[in-house]
């Protein structure tokens, strides 16, 4: 029979044997091991101790936490062991009341005839706890404090080492020009910082538990709507890595250029319907949902037009190779391989979709991510848009750090947009009032010699950005020589198209109150230098007529996307009169093929001259047992072709006339012609 058994027969409780100095003894073992271990249990564990000091029997062994600090305390003398013993049996009772079996009741019994001196001595226990505990938490708010001193202690050091706004941070702390922050990729970022977050997301409905997507993306969300996602057979290769650069490439499969070869032939229909059926077999071709995001924007569906593209970002990034990084800027995609323009018009796509929708930061971001694909050449040249974005974002520290690395390279104040751009953004940020006195001051002298500089170099800008602010110069400024029609008239064509798509792009930037009588004040500065005869004037008229003799083709690039009204007008002849498609405008030259789409051998190319002339009028058109090509939609029958013929026809032959020859009409001016 086990001790605790007899115990119970005794009516007898544990921990409430009269203490002796016999008694005085150390046992960590629980009375069932004890009982196991047999003779073993005689020998017990005493605690060492001083002299005077005695052991103290336990029974349960977390009960011993606390008594070696109790036994530091030297205001409890030789009531010390009592008091532990006491203590630990009254938790003994406690505990085994909440059982609710018999045995807390006879316990309960029992503790209530305890003496009067073991309750007194329990009552000075738990004093002690309270002031242990309360030792403890001042402990834990003198390391928090502690803390709090040293991060003090760090900031009191970078205020020493420098001003942080708008001088530059140490370079090992910096990061990249073009380091892209994923949390700034997600326009709801954004929004929510705009609107909250219950505004963004009280529409979303909540995520479905079982995932249909097979992973994460960082630049789109897939939504619900979009089809199944299945690999269309485009992939990504690492082609090779030097000197800390890692160039990427996207790869076509058979079956991706098979659906490549099958859109080119759907654009030449001139028929988006083409498109559409090919997006059935094939949902996530990058080409067709770019070409098809372009007819839907034409035709005011911006929201399915964004979509579209969307689900092309979604169907790229699936794609992406392990090793290849959107944030570290050393990823490279040349832009002569056909297969990676569509990423690069992709994301250019998105960047104005965004920058409409009211996400500047957003667009910024994407703006950074684009120029880190290929810095050196800049195929889209975003350095024509990137100050306009950063202004937007009230984003100035940045558009002044990339302006003083990349001037001394890259020749950026050669650009009008970052002549006026850089010093508009130390004007701003010198309006802020959180800055102390002194750099305000220095932000303004800064951006008072910028923009005199600007206005020597570019002084064709000032009257068509007055106007289009509609601002009325005095008379001083318009009749001047320097400022007058003449300034615009005499620049070069390549720069008056850079003007031109400046001022179309961020002219209302200008038109803040403080913002023009700054402007007007360095004007009348600008007018004083060039009538004292300065040699700086002279100096930046003749670097005019030799830096910008022709545009390169990357501009022409640029301002096509744009869509400015302003700047396309001043393309040059040979850019306006060739074909220029939409999913891949203006390629370069020098592209480099991974494999050539075949040539089409048409059976009327081998019939007669009459099927030739119908065919040359209606490309559509099939003769009696021709098919119509294989993944083109909307092929016409014969009867179909024959009705078209027929009207076609009738209207040639109403209009002609043998006794009168009459000069066919000119063409428009986009030199293209349409059929009733």
């Amino acid at each position: 029979m086990s001790r605790r058994a007899l115990r119970r027969l005794r009516g007898e409780q544990r921990g409430q044997e009269p203490i002796g100095p016999s008694a005085l003894q150390f046992d960590l073992r629980d009375d069932d091991d004890a009982e196991e271990e047999g003779p073993k249990r005689e020998l017990g564990v005493r605690r060492p101790g001083g002299a005077g000091k005695e052991g103290v029997r336990v029974n349960n062994r977390f009960e011993l936490i606390n008594i070696d600090d109790l036994e530091d305390d030297p205001g409890v003398n030789g009531e010390r062991s009592g008091c532990a013993l006491t203590d630990t049996a009254a938790r003994g009772n406690k505990g085994r009341a909440r059982r609710g079996n018999t045995e807390s009741k006879t316990d309960g019994d029992v503790a209530g005839t305890a003496p009067p001196e073991q309750s007194s001595a329990s009552g000075k226990l738990r004093k002690k706890k309270k002031k242990q505990k309360n030792k403890k938490s001042s402990t834990g708010e003198a390391s928090e404090n502690v803390l709090e001193d040293v991060d003090r202690i760090l900031e009191r050091i970078e205020d020493s080492t420098g001003p942080n706004r708008p001088g530059p941070a140490p370079l090992s702390s910096r990061k990249h020009v073009l380091y892209v922050e994923h949390r700034h990729l997600n326009p709801d970022t954004e929004l929510k910082r705009y609107f909250g977050a219950r505004a963004v997301l009280g529409e979303q409905r909540p995520r479905q538990r079982q995932r249909v997507y097979p992973k994460c993306t960082w630049l789109t969300t897939p939504k619900s709507t979009w089809p199944r996602y299945s690999k269309p057979g485009l992939s990504m290769r690492l082609l090779e890595s030097k000197k800390g650069l890692s160039f990427f490439a996207f790869e076509h499969s058979e079956e991706y250029q098979q659906a490549q070869h099958k859109f080119l032939v759907a654009v030449e229909s001139m028929e988006p319907n083409n498109i559409v059926v090919l997006l059935q077999t094939s949902p996530y071709h990058v080409d067709s949902l770019l070409q098809l995001s372009d007819a839907c924007r034409f035709q005011e569906d911006q929201e399915m037009a964004r979509d579209l593209v969307e689900r092309a970002l979604y169907s790229m990034e699936c794609a992406f190779h392990p090793l290849f990084s959107l944030t570290s800027g050393a990823c490279r995609l040349d832009y002569r391989r056909p297969e990676n323009r569509s990423f690069y018009l992709a994301l250019y796509k998105q960047m104005s979709f965004l920058e409409k929708r009211g996400c500047p930061r957003t667009a910024l971001e994407y703006c950074k991510l684009i120029l880190s694909l290929e810095p050196d050449e800049d195929p889209l040249c975003m350095l024509l848009l990137i100050d306009h974005l950063a202004l937007r974002a009230r984003n100035y520290e940045y558009l002044i750090r990339l302006f003083q690395e990349w001037e001394a390279h890259r020749n950026l104040s050669q650009l009008p947009n970052f002549a006026f751009s850089v010093s508009l953004a130390y004007f701003l940020l010198s309006q802020q009032t959180d800055l102390p006195e002194h750099e305000r001051s220095s932000a303004r002298e800064k951006a008072s010699l910028l923009i005199q500089q600007a206005l020597t170099m570019f002084p064709g800008v000032l009257l068509p950005l007055l106007e289009s602010c509609s601002v009325r110069p005095d008379i001083t400024v318009s009749s001047h020589s320097f400022f007058g029609p003449n300034a615009e008239i005499s620049q070069p064509p390549a720069l008056s198209q850079l003007v031109s798509l400046y001022l179309g792009r961020s002219h209302f930037l200008w038109k803040e109150p403080a913002t023009m009588s700054w402007l007007e004040e360095n004007v009348h500065a600008v007018l004083q230098t060039v009538d004292a005869g300065d040699p700086a004037v002279e100096a930046c008229e003749n670097r005019r007529k030799v830096l910008y003799q022709r545009a390169p083709r990357n501009i022409h690039r640029h301002v096509i996307l744009s869509e400015i009204k302003e700047a396309v007008a001043a393309l040059p002849p040979d850019v306006t009169t060739q074909s220029v498609m939409g999913f891949d405008p203006l390629p370069p030259s020098d592209t480099i093929y991974s494999y050539v789409r075949p040539e089409r051998l048409s059976p009327v190319s081998h019939g007669n001259t009459i099927a030739l002339f119908f065919r040359s009028l209606l490309p559509n058109y099939t003769v009696e047992g021709e098919r119509p090509e294989e993944g083109v939609a909307g092929g016409l029958n014969r009867n179909q072709g024959l009705n078209r013929l027929m009207l076609a026809v009738r209207d040639m032959m109403a209009n002609f006339h043998l006794n009168d020859l009459e000069a066919p009409p000119e063409d428009d001016a986009d030199g293209e012609g349409e059929w009733d």
